[in-house]
């Protein structure tokens, strides 16, 4: 079984019944007070200069993405430049923090964000369902890596997880960490929305981190539900709590339903408010999204000069 550094709690893999102890002894989720927590600290304004920064944080956290069946090496070219210079009429406007594509596009986006510091992920391990044997998911991280990918974004097994058996869960992701090398970091994305409860978000987001996640994800986009503020605080809350016990450090990734600035700034504020100003780089929090930078450009226009520009102003994704 791959193993991942000692830590304060490696001791919790040492078998599939330590790991279910420790993962069901996990405290028991309060729902209601979880979604009042996420709703008021939603509710929280923030004006003009204070505005203007998290607008441009929150561009710099964006993996942009495109995960389609009709993805062309021009589309990821296009992709890849906007992700470089997001709005080529103002150089301040700061740079996504990566791209994001199928493995056999990996290449074209390397080329593509070439001398930037735009990174290059790479959805891996048959996603989005992730139902494929392990040697065929390593496969796909192997050549994803060796083309140049800088993060993988990888799917845990959610048929094994809701069976209960998650010591398989953990070893998958134990694999993938050590397949993807030195030179990749690792996302670990649980498809929030099929896990059915916030005790199994979290139970996930622990196994996630102690398997060797470097971020924890909540959403291929592929599903109904995807990212929501109450799973996203949850999981804020275990990387929060991991780094108080072990010391290490994981970032997170909401995806999928982000679209609008608003949106962005309440995460950004429950970020702040849970995990702490250590979490506020786009080293340790991303937003998984294709339409979201297209409105944060627009209203970072819109401080600038006090109106709103055309439609044409921003391309469409």
């Amino acid at each position: 079984m791959p193993t991942t550094a000692p830590h304060a709690l490696s001791d919790v893999t040492a078998s599939d019944s330590t790991l279910r102890r420790f993962l069901h002894g996990l405290p028991g989720v309060d729902a209601v007070g979880l979604e009042a927590r996420a709703a008021s600290l939603g509710t929280r304004s923030i004006k003009t200069t204070a505005k203007a920064y998290a607008i441009d944080l929150a561009i710099s956290m964006v993996d942009l993405t495109t995960l389609e069946g009709a993805d062309t090496p021009g589309k990821v070219r296009a992709l890849g430049a906007k992700a470089v210079r997001p709005d080529p009429t103002d150089r301040s406007a700061p740079a996504t923090a990566a791209v994001c594509v199928y493995p056999d596009m990996v290449a074209t986006a390397k080329e593509a964000v070439a001398g930037s510091t735009v990174k290059v992920a790479s959805v891996a391990t048959a996603f989005p369902a992730g139902r494929a044997p392990l040697s065929v998911k390593l496969a796909d991280v192997r050549e994803a890596v060796a083309a140049g990918a800088d993060e993988i974004d990888m799917v845990i097994d959610r048929g094994a997880f809701l069976a209960g058996n998650y010591m398989k869960v953990y070893d998958e992701i134990t694999a993938v960490k050590e397949a993807c090398g030195t030179d990749a970091r690792l996302k670990v994305i649980f498809e929030t929305g099929e896990l059915s409860t916030y005790d199994n978000i979290r139970r996930a987001s622990w196994l996630g981190m102690l398997a060797g996640a470097d971020f924890i994800k909540t959403s291929t986009g592929k599903v109904a539900v995807n990212a929501t503020p109450a799973n996203t605080l949850l999981m804020l809350e275990a990387v929060r709590d991991f780094r108080a016990q072990t010391g290490i450090q994981v970032g997170v990734k909401p995806a999928g339903g982000i679209r609008t600035s608003k949106d962005a700034i309440k995460f950004l504020v429950l970020v702040n408010e849970t995990a702490g100003e250590d979490w506020l780089d786009n080293h340790w929090f991303r937003f998984g999204a294709s339409s979201l930078l297209n409105d944060l450009l627009l209203q970072r226009q819109k401080l600038a000069t006090g109106r709103y520009s055309g439609p044409d102003y921003v391309t469409v994704d």
